[in-house]
Formats: structure tokens, C-alpha cells, sequence
């Protein structure tokens, strides 16, 4: 018998499920990769899991390692099929909630109407009992009114409990009481409290978070279970890591309790993937762009570090505020332009692409599943950006006949032909994303040349080297395996927990003794928490950032600090490193007092990952991949004779020249004119553009 471990990685999107499988025979040194793409199939997302490892002929029982990524909270939360939430508050508060935030993005509209609560205010009760902002008990807590709001929850059919009390940031014996009580009077329902998610300040975002995190407990604990029922009797005998939005994957259990923290599973993988990419390839600064069949996601790595934020917010645009969710999230930008997404064109005649989405039912006119409106994928077909006669790697026969009513349709209101529309229709896309990227680079004081765009997911190869030519990038990257490139980045995962405490701490001698102590609180309960679930002390490892902000002001700016004691003698360089963080991201600095806010504590423990290898090479040139040459349509550069090459005959040390286009199964590199190509070691495919 061959000692073999085998990982597997699973990733649901919105219109695909990606599956990677990592088989290492230890004996030989070999490791052989799996990859497979199925349908997502909503609400039963665990089918398409089970659906993908069938297709890829993983059997679970063989399996060692399983990382699993979902949309299910997210989806959850946009299409408002969650849970019938109650909210216990402090007495005073029902209607922080209501009240939100004064900011709006929509300024000047008188009409502007914030969004709808969660929680309709017949469903938040209040409870006397107060604690001050430094942790003191102001009020005691009284309980002697539960009884009686349990039981008006349980008249109105509420499905999940949130608590959340003033200032239980600094003080959280006031909820721990309360929630100890909720479970004792109804130890059936699901109830979560804002002190297991957060210990940040912001009463409105803290209560708002608590009770997203309650209004999806439910369906994820089923949606959770379901997968492990349908795993086990498979024959899987360990329990799932699942991804979550920091970057990290935790245990299914602790994940179940507060399902919030995984809300961008799926996009955090990618951008740590990116992220492990860049330092395996020596390309510490990355911008990576991430294009499903639903939304593009980019975000931007400096120094081989993922930026984590916990001011994050669903369906905030330019005409509401939206929801906001104080978890760790990665720092990106998503929008909704893919490949299903619908192009259409507005009453002044003007062309849109996005934000709604054919999805993966009906999808693109050219699945010949029903869909009648032109996407981007259809207008990539038209083009001949993607081969009619190898769509979805030939799994599927492109309904060219359905493509072209579709497009000719949005020609029809713009006044034009086909070709022109479908022309229209890319550049459209590519400018949205180019915004996007301009978000995470630009507008935060960072410049884009001075990045290489590592491009992944079933668009990204084929819309990247456009988006680097407008942005001055001069050098694009296709991980091998693209288009389940999220998955992968799974593998590369730690067990990560971030800790966010709120201490207001000014930068004056004596200060660094007290920034020390909370660093040191936050990681002995951390040790603890840990030691709980069997995980050895020597596994984990600190990461501490400091949250700073001139004197005053509202928002805050992360510090990285360095490990081991921390002494008055390190203020200062603490201090200018906030002021150059501040400058880059603001263009200017204060000459003002500079005040800690709060510590930002990663606390992480290694999981076994995959190795990766060099791939050998038989000495086979360019030419042997080649598959042979079609007429391509590049939108901007007009059209042109493309070479047409089988990534699966790619070798490293390859070059060529563009135009050509590399296949996929599940992806299209399109290599524009002039452009100059390599394929490395790991079987990564380099696109240099030509100045």
C-alpha cells in the first residue's frame, strides 16, 4: 500500500462549485492534482459538493484534509431568506437600529430613505442594566423581564435570539448573564451575542452585526450539518475546515456558532491564494483580480500581506448606506460584472453590463438553457475570444443561434450590428472592472505599475491583460489551474482567528506597559480558546497590529507592531510608522497627538498544506502545444489571426507571442498583440506587456 494523503478543496460560487484535489504519494515524492467544476445548485449548495467531488472522481472516504468555501451566508443575507430574528438590547437602545448613521451616499436626495432594519421594532425588547464606556458597572443587570419577552418572542414565530448591550466591549458580564439566561428559558433556539463576534466599539455596527450573524445562524447550521451528514455517509471521517472571511479556515463547529465570519469565504480564498502565489513566484506585490460567473472581486497585497479590515458592508452603493458587518474581512472591492452578467441599455441609450447576473439557470443565451439576454459570455463567444466548439471545455454546445438574437437585440436599441455590440459589451465589463481595481490601488495612494496582476477565476485570463494595458501594469500572471484557483487557495490556509478589542490608550511614556498588557489579555484567552478544541500551545502563532488615529478623529489606521514585549522606548517608532501608513493613505499628515484606539491580535496555527513542485520538462517547444489558429476579435485592437494553445500540453521554459489564446477546461488566457509569453515551472503562464 503507497502512503498517500490526499486534500481536497471546495468552493461554491454563485453559478459553479470548484473542486481541487491534492494526491501526494510520499513514497515517490509525486503529487497529482485534481480539478472539476459542477453546477451550484441553490438552496441545496451541498449537492453541488457532493455533485463536484463525483465529478472528480474524489472518493471522501480516502480523503485526509477538506477546506470548504460558501456563498450560503451571503446569499442568505441579499435574498433575505433567513431567519425571524428578536433582539435584546440595553434599555434606551431598541432603536439603534433605526437610528444608523447621519452619513448617507446619497447627499442631496431629500427622499433618501435609510435601509430597512433587520429587526422590525416590535421584535426589540430592552433590558435595564447599563456598563460604562471604560468597563465599569454603572446599572445592575436586571433579568426579572425575560421571562416575558421569551415568551412574546416565541407568539411571533422568532427562529434566532440576538443580544447586544451598550459598551459590552469593555464589560461583557452583562450579556454573558443575559445570553446564560436565554439559554436556560429556551435551550431550543438559536441565539448569538455581539461579544463572541466583536469587541469593537460602534454601537450601531455592533448591533447591526449581531443580528446579521443571528438572521443566518439557522440556515447555516443546517446547511453545515447537511454537508457533514452528506460527507459522512460518503465515508468522510474527519470533520471540514471552513474558510472564513480573514483568510483563514476554522473548525465546522466553531464556525456554526457565529456563521457571519464567513460571509466572503469564497473571495478571501482567492486573495490568499494570490497572496501564497506571489511569495511561491517571488511577486510580493499583487493585485488580484478574481472573475466568476457572477461578480468580479479584486483586492490589492503589499509585501505578501493581506489587508484584513472589519469596516465591511453588503449592498452599499451610490444610493444607500447598506448593512454593515464588523467581522474581519479581506480588504477588496467586488462588483457585479462576470460572466453571466446581463448587458442592457437604459432609456437614454446608454449601454450597461451588470449588476444582475443570468447566473448559472438560465445563464448565458449560449447554454441554450432558457436565457434569452446577452451577457459577457455571450459577447466573448461572438467574438471568438471563446471557442463555440470548446465551451466549458466541450461539456456544453454553444447555442450561437440564441447568442446572436441576444446581442443583436442590444444592437437593435443602441443602433448598431452585432459585432459592434458585442464589442460594446466587453469594453463596457472591462471598464467596471478597471474601476474596481482603481478602488483597492489608486484611491487608497498606491500605483498600479508597480504591481503584477495575478489573474484567476473563469473570466479573469481573458479580461486581465486589457485591464493591465489601461492601468500601466506591465506584467500579468495565470496561476496553472485557474479557474479553481479559489480553491487552491484553501489549501493554503491556516486556522486564523482575528481579536479586535477597543482600548482608547494615548501615545505618552507609560503607554506601552498598557498596550502590552491588553496585547497579552487577548492572547491568553486566545491560548485558551484554542487549548479548548485540542490545539497545542506550540502550534500558535501572534500577529500583533495596532489600530491608531490622530486625536479626535473618527476613523483609524492599522500599525503593525513587532512581537515580544513592548517598552516606551518603541512609541516613537510605532508613532511614525501611523504617520507614513496615515500619509500613503491620505496624502498629508498632522502635527496632532496620536491616540491607540484598539489592538488588532491575529492569532493562527498551521494546517498541513500541499508542497509545491517544479514541474519537469520533456524538451517539447511552443509548437506542440498548438492546437491551430482562429480569427479573434480583441475589441480595441481590431481583429486578428490568433494562435490557439492546449494548457495541458504547456510546458515551463515555453514562450510564444501574441495573438493567441491558451485553453482551458474552465477558462480562456487571451494573450493580446504583441504581448510576450512564458509558462514557468509551476505550470503559471506569464504575460508581459510590451511598453
Amino acid at each position: 500500500m503507497t502512503d498517500t494523503t490526499i486534500r481536497v478543496a471546495t468552493d461554491v460560487g454563485g453559478t459553479f462549485t470548484d473542486l481541487v484535489c491534492f494526491e501526494t504519494d510520499h513514497s515517490t515524492g509525486e503529487a497529482r492534482v485534481i480539478t472539476a467544476k459542477s453546477d451550484t445548485i441553490p438552496p441545496n449548495f451541498e449537492k453541488g459538493v457532493l455533485n463536484v467531488l463525483e465529478k472528480g472522481g474524489v472518493d471522501p472516504s480516502s480523503v485526509d484534509f477538506l477546506a470548504h468555501g460558501t456563498t450560503v451566508v451571503i446569499n442568505a443575507l441579499t435574498e433575505r431568506n433567513g431567519a425571524k430574528v428578536g433582539l435584546i438590547t440595553t434599555q434606551g437602545f431598541r432603536d439603534t437600529l433605526e437610528i444608523a448613521r447621519g452619513n448617507r451616499p446619497d447627499f442631496f436626495n431629500l427622499h433618501y430613505q435609510k435601509p430597512k432594519p433587520f429587526v422590525p421594532r416590535y421584535l426589540r425588547h430592552e433590558l435595564p442594566g447599563r456598563i460604562s464606556y471604560k468597563g465599569e458597572e454603572l446599572k445592575p443587570l436586571d433579568l426579572s423581564c425575560l421571562p416575558a419577552i421569551i415568551q412574546d418572542f416565541k407568539r411571533e414565530g422568532v427562529e434566532a435570539i440576538a443580544i447586544c448591550f451598550l459598551h459590552s466591549y469593555a464589560n461583557t458580564s452583562h450579556e454573558k448573564a443575559a445570553l446564560a439566561e436565554v439559554q436556560r428559558l429556551w435551550p431550543v433556539v438559536s441565539v448569538v451575542s455581539s461579544h463572541q463576534i466583536t469587541r469593537e466599539w460602534r454601537e450601531y455596527e455592533r448591533t447591526n452585526t449581531t443580528v446579521l450573524s443571528a438572521y443566518v445562524q439557522p440556515a447555516s447550521e443546517r446547511y453545515l450539518s447537511g454537508l457533514l451528514a452528506g460527507l459522512k455517509e460518503k465515508g468522510f471521517r474527519k470533520s471540514p475546515y471552513i474558510m472564513q472571511s480573514n483568510c483563514g479556515v476554522d473548525s465546522l463547529e466553531s464556525v456554526s456558532k457565529i456563521p457571519i465570519t464567513m460571509v466572503e469565504s469564497g473571495p478571501a480564498s482567492g486573495v490568499l491564494g494570490a497572496a501564497e502565489l506571489g511569495k511561491l513566484i517571488g511577486e510580493a506585490n499583487v493585485l488580484a483580480l478574481d472573475i466568476g460567473g457572477t461578480t468580479a472581486k479584486c483586492s490589492l497585497i503589499e509585501n505578501g500581506e493581506v489587508k484584513i479590515k472589519t469596516d465591511y458592508s453588503i449592498e452599499r452603493d451610490s444610493t444607500s448606506a447598506g448593512y454593515p458587518i464588523m467581522v474581519p474581512v479581506v480588504d477588496l472591492v467586488e462588483i457585479g460584472n462576470g460572466g453571466g452578467s446581463i448587458a442592457w441599455v437604459d432609456d437614454f441609450g446608454k449601454l450597461h453590463v451588470g449588476p444582475r447576473s443570468a447566473g448559472a439557470v438560465p445563464g448565458p443565451t449560449a447554454y441554450g438553457r432558457g436565457g434569452t439576454q446577452a451577457t459577457t459570455t455571450d459577447a466573448n463567444l461572438w467574438l471568438g475570444r471563446i471557442n463555440k466548439d470548446y465551451f466549458c471545455g466541450g461539456e456544453v454546445i454553444a447555442d450561437m443561434g440564441a447568442a446572436k438574437v441576444a446581442i443583436e437585440a442590444v444592437g437593435q436599441k443602441l443602433g448598431v450590428d452585432a459585432d459592434e455590440a458585442a464589442r460594446g459589451i466587453i469594453r463596457i465589463a472591462n471598464n467596471n472592472m478597471v474601476n474596481a481595481l482603481k478602488l483597492v490601488s489608486v484611491n487608497r495612494g498606491y500605483d498600479p505599475r508597480d504591481f503584477t496582476i495575478v489573474a484567476f477565476g473563469g473570466g479573469g485570463p481573458m479580461h486581465a491583460v486589457a485591464l493591465a494595458a489601461e492601468l500601466g501594469v506591465r506584467k500579468v500572471v495565470v496561476p496553472a489551474a485557474a479557474a479553481v484557483f479559489s480553491a487552491w487557495g484553501m489549501m493554503m490556509s491556516d486556522l486564523r482567528r482575528d481579536y479586535f478589542v477597543t482600548r482608547l490608550i494615548d501615545l505618552k511614556p507609560g503607554a506601552a506597559a498598557v498596550i502590552d498588557q491588553a496585547f497579552a489579555e487577548a492572547e491568553e484567552q486566545t491560548r485558551a480558546q484554542f487549548a479548548a478544541e485540542g490545539i497545542e500551545a506550540g502550534r500558535i502563532r501572534f500577529l500583533r497590529y495596532g489600530k491608531f488615529r490622530y486625536l479626535n478623529q473618527e476613523h483609524t489606521t492599522e500599525v503593525l507592531i513587532a512581537a515580544g514585549q513592548i517598552i516606551d522606548e518603541q512609541l516613537a517608532g510605532i508613532e511614525a510608522s501611523f504617520h507614513e501608513a496615515y500619509q500613503r493613505e491620505y496624502t498629508y499628515r498632522l502635527r496632532a497627538s496620536v491616540e491607540m484606539v484598539g489592538i488588532h491580535l491575529v492569532a493562527s496555527a498551521e494546517v498541513s498544506k500541499p508542497t509545491m513542485r517544479n514541474h519537469a520538462s520533456t524538451g517539447a517547444t511552443a509548437e506542440d502545444a498548438l492546437k491551430g489558429y482562429r480569427n479573434v476579435d480583441y475589441a480595441l485592437e481590431g481583429i486578428h489571426k490568433a494562435a490557439i494553445y492546449d494548457v495541458g500540453k504547456l510546458e515551463p521554459g515555453m514562450t510564444f507571442g501574441g495573438p493567441a489564446i491558451v485553453e482551458d477546461l474552465g477558462s480562456t488566457v487571451l494573450v493580446h498583440p504583441g504581448n510576450q509569453v512564458h509558462v514557468d515551472g509551476y505550470g503559471n503562464i506569464y504575460i508581459h506587456l510590451v511598453a
